[in-house]
């Protein structure tokens, strides 16, 4: 069972090693998800990667963040570099930054970041299909969930066992994108979840508590996974030897210390809510004034890093005899070194004690495991520099990293621009807002509310929307619905997450690729096209000239009109003391400066944030793309039949509106 460890810095890498973490992921360049981390670039990465090897400790380097197509040769150049330093492992969430590893570092193993938003079997079975060795569960699944992936799919499963909790499903939240110019998907996520949103009377609505399954580990073992993660490279590093001690007590059957965490970092307390599945207003917590890092918790757990850790056992054996050099001969198993020092002298009071002496590896890695002799008796040497001399040799060995062969260079050359004139799509979130537009090109409704007279009337130009979030609990019946649809002559879906993606493609459907796939450059496009989409909606954080230049390949458009889906909930910030008793599943929060967030609840399976002011791009030079988008949601019918009669006629927008990250410059 594999603690892993963060290691936002060179004092954090140090702790977790030191505390006894089995591997740290660590992030480099500008492709990862904690950019305002410290980060360990150019040779700081071969470094950490040189002090976790000569412990015995592995290194996953986080690239997973989007790129945008004019940063993909800066992702290729950050791929030779965790190449160069040996890492262990890259963790990813843009497909092509996979696609990258996978064709120029092929030996490398890939994990498929929680930012991929994988929460079932069938994204599961996607990821082992693209050649991932390991996939970083969403952290909504309970354990069950966890124990049904594991169960259908042969691949690695790592879960996050303590920290912070993002509101939204990792991977689909488009807030901080959308309130300022700092993308989570990119690294920066700014965290406006944390200032005071209302529900009604409660305040601090989208801030849960950290999330703490430490006391779970074994059952975590037992349900599948083989990688507890540790959240956290924001942190200071006596969270993160707390953290890492508190595991490793865990798993080693001892009470851990939970109650000294928590005085170092919590937000109100901490929460197992979503592995148990109590969803609650327990969840939600904040972190005030009064919890401030406890001084003596801190003093304590920085004692755990102070020193170096023995814990890379090694055999010795030691030949000494009168008139040889005295020799010390050491091996961890992989790497064998020799000392050779004066020869022996008579021993002048009592006879010596070897072990005790060569045992002295305070200030190393290392632990005696075994001693063989080949002493004649009555004769000693000294062995403490022989020791020395030793484990310096093999601690150098342990510390020369290999780095991965890379293969070949990818071409860059530009694809071709075309002049098209983007065809229209509809999308509406309910019957009672549905029409037929002659001119529209497809008419999209979420499944479950799709009918055989809808089918009837509208034919194939009717495409079902599937879920954005299908956790395990509920493929089989998404997976009999989309076969009565078929059967009922529906050729295509519209899937936004890897589990859909490969269901659809699996049940004959042509697949439609929706807006949470995240697609910001024309190689993540291709991958998703390889993978069956027949065309791709283009992420809503792509700036708009990107998109319209994205190329040739398959059809690509983007969301013209629409309050943009801003996070998705399983624990839903609209629930009362009683859960939902009441809800009509619209309802909104409120932020500070009075602004309403329609929250639409989907069959009490999940819920999400809409934004307060549509995006409206119908006005805007759209020339290139294949499709728009209306993105239909808390409108009435007359609303929609005139938006989508704006957007055909490219007419100016009656009343507020934004245009989103489409005109920003995005960081």
């Amino acid at each position: 069972m594999e603690v892993l460890a963060p290691a936002g810095g060179e004092e954090q890498l140090i702790a977790a090693v030191r505390s006894g973490a089995d591997a740290v992921y660590l992030g480099t360049g500008g492709f990862n998800a904690r950019r305002k981390a410290a980060n360990f670039e150019g040779d700081a990465l071969r470094r950490a990667v040189e002090y976790c090897h000569g412990r015995g400790v592995r290194v996953h380097v986080t690239v997973n963040t989007l790129a945008t197509d004019t940063e993909l040769p800066a992702l290729f150049e950050t791929a030779r570099e965790v190449a160069r330093a040996g890492a262990d492992a890259v963790i990813l969430q843009d497909l092509a930054a996979a696609a990258l590893f996978r064709d120029h570092v092929p030996d490398l193993p890939r994990h498929a970041s929680t930012q991929m938003s994988i929460h079932n079997a069938e994204g599961a079975l996607l990821a082992k299909e693209m050649g991932f060795r390991r996939v970083i569960l969403a952290r909504e699944l309970t354990l069950e969930e966890i124990r049904r992936i594991h169960e259908a799919v042969d691949i690695e499963l790592e879960a996050f066992v303590h920290g912070a909790l993002c509101m939204s499903v990792s991977g689909q939240c488009l807030l901080s994108a959308m309130l300022g110019d700092r993308s989570g998907n990119r690294g920066l996520c700014a965290q406006p979840c944390r200032l005071d949103f209302r529900a009604g009377e409660r305040d601090w609505a989208l801030s849960l508590k950290d999330n703490c399954l430490i006391p779970y580990c074994r059952a975590l073992e037992e349900a599948g996974v083989c990688s507890l993660k540790i959240e956290g490279r924001l942190r200071r590093p006596e969270y993160v030897a707390g953290a890492v001690d508190a595991c490793r007590k865990a798993l080693q059957g001892e009470t851990p210390d939970l109650e000294r965490l928590e005085r170092v970092f919590s937000r109100s307390g901490f929460t197992d809510g979503y592995l148990t599945g109590k969803r609650t207003l327990e969840m939600f917590g904040r972190r005030s004034e009064e919890e401030r890092p406890d001084p003596a918790a801190l003093g304590e757990l920085s004692a755990l890093y102070r020193r170096e850790r023995s814990s890379v056992p090694v055999d010795m054996d030691l030949t000494l005899k009168p008139g040889e050099l005295v020799r010390l001969t050491v091996t961890d198993g992989l790497r064998t070194v020799t000392a050779a020092g004066e020869a022996p002298e008579p021993v002048r009071t009592k006879e010596p004690e070897f072990r005790e002496a060569l045992s002295r590896t305070g200030g190393t890695p290392f632990l005696l495991r075994e001693l063989t002799m080949d002493a004649v008796p009555g004769w000693t040497a000294k062995l403490n520099p022989l020791r020395r001399e030793a484990l310096e040799k093999l601690l150098a060995l342990r510390e020369t990293v290999i780095a991965w062969p890379v293969v070949g260079a990818p071409d860059w050359t530009a694809p071709k621009k075309t002049e098209a004139q983007p065809k229209l799509r509809l999308r509406f979130e309910s019957r009672e807002q549905f029409f037929d537009l002659p001119e529209a090109e497809l008419l999209c409704l979420p499944v479950e509310v799709i009918d055989e007279e809808l089918i009837k009337a509208c034919g194939p130009k009717l495409v079902p929307e599937l879920p954005r979030l299908v956790f395990p609990g509920g493929e089989a019946a998404l997976r009999d619905r989309l076969r009565e649809l078929r059967d009922l002559g529906l050729p295509a879906v519209l899937a936004g997450n890897p589990g859909t993606v490969r269901l659809g493609r699996k049940l004959g459907f042509r697949v439609l690729g929706d807006f949470g796939l995240n697609i910001l450059n024309r190689l993540a496009l291709r991958e998703w096209a390889e993978l069956g989409a027949e065309d791709a909606l283009l992420s809503p954080e792509i700036r708009m000239q990107a998109a319209r230049s994205l190329g040739e390949g398959i059809p690509r458009g983007v969301i013209a009109y629409g309050r943009l889906p801003l996070m998705l909930f399983r624990c839903c910030p609209m629930q009362g003391k009683d859960g939902c008793g009441g809800c009509t599943g619209r309802r909104s929060l409120r932020d500070r400066q009075g602004a309403e967030f329609p929250v639409l609840c989907r069959g009490k399976k999940y819920s999400s944030l809409l934004n307060p002011v549509p995006l409206y791009v119908g006005d805007r030079d759209l020339r290139g793309l294949d499709f728009l988008l209306a993105y239909f949601t808390t409108e009435t019918r007359a609303e929609c039949r005139r938006i989508a009669e704006a957007l055909l006629a490219s007419a100016p927008f009656e009343g507020e509106r934004t245009l989103g990250p489409y005109y920003r410059s995005m960081r």
